[in-house]
């Protein structure tokens, strides 16, 4: 690896700390900040920190929000009988983008993942019981990722609220195995909603 500047090879660094980066990638990257101008640069760094101080998560689904609710929660054309759980908060564009999806989501923060130490009391659950404890849920889709830990946090989902009288249904799997929904197209993630199954 070639010698940079010691100010260049810690930003490099932080770059290759980022998903989906590898020393190339961040290479391009620190070198495109080097020759930003210190405007562009100091405008990059607030808005990182904008992100930081500024953003939390609702305290009713656990999707990212400015406020105490996020724009789903607070919107009230959403169906709030249906709740789709998701794992991630970055799984809901995907499934908004098709249009077709009025519920409200319940985003659990991962994915039971006993290799790596995730059960499901890690998880965001609780307050998925207590939504459905007020009576307005009719129906949960679950939207897990269809993958192992998907699918283990799909059954055990379906088990816990099966008993409280709700219908319980998980996307079709039009999507394929072992794919995240992030990477997912209109049309199959529409297809996998339309063709979700009872559990």
């Amino acid at each position: 690896m070639p010698d940079f500047a010691e100010p260049l090879a810690r930003l490099i660094q932080e770059f290759k700390r980022l998903p989906g980066i590898g020393q190339k990638s961040a290479q391009r990257l620190a070198f495109h900040v080097l020759r930003s101008s210190r405007e562009d640069t100091g405008r990059f760094a607030q808005t990182l920190m904008d992100v930081k101080d500024h953003l939390g998560v609702c305290s009713l689904c656990n999707n990212i929000s400015e406020g105490e609710f996020c724009p789903y929660c607070k919107d009230p054309n959403r169906d709030q009988s249906v709740i789709c759980v998701i794992e991630e908060a970055h799984n809901i564009l995907p499934i908004e983008t098709t249009r077709t999806f009025e519920g409200l989501y319940h985003v659990l923060q991962g994915a039971i993942s006993p290799l790596r130490g995730i059960g499901p009391e890690r998880l965001k659950i609780h307050g998925l019981l207590e939504r459905i404890a007020g009576g307005a849920v009719r129906e949960l889709i679950i939207a897990t990722n269809p993958n192992v830990e998907g699918e283990a946090t799909a059954v055990y989902l379906s088990r816990l609220v099966k008993p409280l009288g709700v219908k319980v249904s998980r996307i079709a799997m039009g999507i394929p195995v072992g794919s995240d929904l992030e990477y997912a197209d209109e049309v199959t993630m529409s297809k996998s909603l339309e063709n979700r199954r009872e559990m």
